[in-house]
């Protein structure tokens, strides 16, 4: 039981970083979900957003992160 706590309290801790790291981008001028790739469709009263290209970046940069916490571990 005390695995799974570590587990929780490791992912929330995780999300807070993401979450504050995507705010501070969004202030510094980062444009996530408006970057060139990114689609966007519009319609009279709906919208429809396909975020590829911020996809792409967040799955290299959480890829570059993994391998390197893997790298420290051994």
């Amino acid at each position: 039981m005390q695995d799974l706590g570590r587990l929780l309290l490791g992912a929330g801790f995780l999300l807070c970083v993401l979450g504050a790291a995507v705010l501070l981008f969004g202030r510094i001028g980062v444009p996530l979900g408006r970057l060139p790739g990114d689609m966007n469709w519009r319609g009279k009263g709906w919208s429809v957003s396909f975020p590829l290209m911020t996809s792409i970046l967040f799955s290299v940069v959480l890829s570059l992160l993994f391998y390197l916490f893997g790298r420290m571990r051994r």
